[in-house]
């Protein structure tokens, strides 16, 4: 790191993981490792939200073999041809059983069509019911569908939860941060050309704002071609608090504050 030593970071900065897919295939042969990197530099708290329910066993198993990893169970709108009605029952008796930290991932994703719309709309509408009904908060995926995902959330305004990956505008930031959501910020707003999203992140207010990875998706600018992973969500920690012109220490310090805010640990 730059700017301090890794024993002043490890002494002072703590920071949470809102978003990684730590459960991924792709983690089978290193998972210890990678949350040995992530505890190494504080990261000591790490939400694992589920994409199909085929993944919901295996979320709650890798969830229990580490401290500090928590499950969240949803249905990812991008694997959409898997889902089934029945899968909406089965999902209210895993919240009612297992209690995760939220519902999710959900949400709506037209970016490469808009064929399976109406269902898109009606089993994220389903799973905003079910977070209402078991107070849970919501981890929402959305891409090019922002307008229909705010419209659907003011109909079904759930206790809490953050947009994933956050790339909407300013405008649309605030609606959310006012429905009382929180705006994800993966490593994108490292790189120079996101300049959209890195005047979002510049704007909003302190408690509009987690940190997230998403991996093993979404590696920043330093990481291309890597499997990304929780250990480097302390380089857009430093990003951020540049755009914001805040201590790294300061920012973190936001970010926990509100993540704890956001998930029922």
């Amino acid at each position: 790191m730059e700017n301090m030593s890794l024993t002043h970071w490890k002494n002072s900065i703590q920071l949470i993981d809102s978003h990684c897919h730590l459960d991924d295939d792709r983690f089978d042969a290193d998972r210890d490792q990678v949350v040995a990197r992530a505890r190494a530099l504080q990261i000591n708290k790490i939400v694992i939200p589920a994409t199909t329910a085929n993944r919901w066993a295996k979320v709650k198993q890798v969830a229990e073999t580490y401290e500090g990893v928590y499950p969240a169970y949803g249905m990812h709108p991008m694997f959409i041809e898997q889902h089934q009605t029945a899968h909406l029952v089965e999902l209210d008796e895993w919240l009612d059983r297992e209690r995760p930290v939220a519902v999710g991932e959900c949400g709506v994703d037209f970016y490469h069509s808009r064929v399976d719309q109406k269902w898109q709309l009606q089993l994220f509408t389903e799973q905003l019911q079910l977070a209402r009904n078991h107070a849970l908060p919501v981890i929402v995926h959305v891409r090019k569908a922002m307008d229909e995902v705010i419209s659907l959330l003011r109909k079904n305004t759930p206790v809490g939860g953050v947009i994933h990956s956050f790339s909407g505008s300013l405008q649309q930031a605030r609606q959310l941060i006012d429905l009382g959501l929180k705006l994800g910020i993966a490593a994108t707003v490292g790189f120079e050309r996101a300049k959209k999203l890195r005047s979002v992140v510049a704007s909003v207010p302190d408690h509009g704002l987690l940190i997230e990875s998403d991996a093993p998706d979404q590696p920043g600018v330093n990481h291309r071609g890597e499997l990304n992973q929780p250990a480097y969500i302390v380089e857009h920690l430093k990003t951020i608090a540049e755009l914001r012109n805040v201590s790294e220490l300061e920012l973190s310090k936001i970010l926990q504050q509100n993540t704890f805010q956001v998930f029922n640990f």
